[in-house]
């Protein structure tokens, strides 16, 4: 076994905890969407994130990305590469529909 798989879901929990503790979230899914890329097996460079919080309402789009940008800088300047977000107050999750990712059309695929 190698140091990555050993280390794998790192990136992916810590995203999580900085989600949990900075937006006490409604509902989180942090989803490792790597493998639908071209990259090495075991790999966490491209994630989606829904994230439903009380923080969010009467906040745009724009600035609940910026938000999250921030809390998550050190993991975006690093191992992730793509962070798909889909961000809702309470009220709009009651309606919300998140999309599925398509699959990696470059790098080979």
């Amino acid at each position: 076994m190698t140091d990555s798989t050993l280390d794998f879901g790192k990136v992916q929990r810590a995203v999580e905890a900085k989600l949990n503790d900075e937006f006490t979230p409604v509902h989180l899914e942090v989803v490792n969407e790597s493998h639908m890329h071209s990259v090495p097996p075991n790999s966490e460079t491209h994630f989606k994130v829904t994230l439903v919080s009380n923080q969010f309402d009467g906040i745009r789009q724009v600035k609940r990305h910026q938000l999250i940008y921030k809390v998550l800088s050190e993991e975006l300047a690093g191992p992730i590469h793509a962070l798909a977000l889909h961000t809702f107050d309470p009220t709009q999750w009651q309606d919300a529909n998140v999309p599925d990712s398509p699959n990696c059309l470059g790098g080979g695929k």
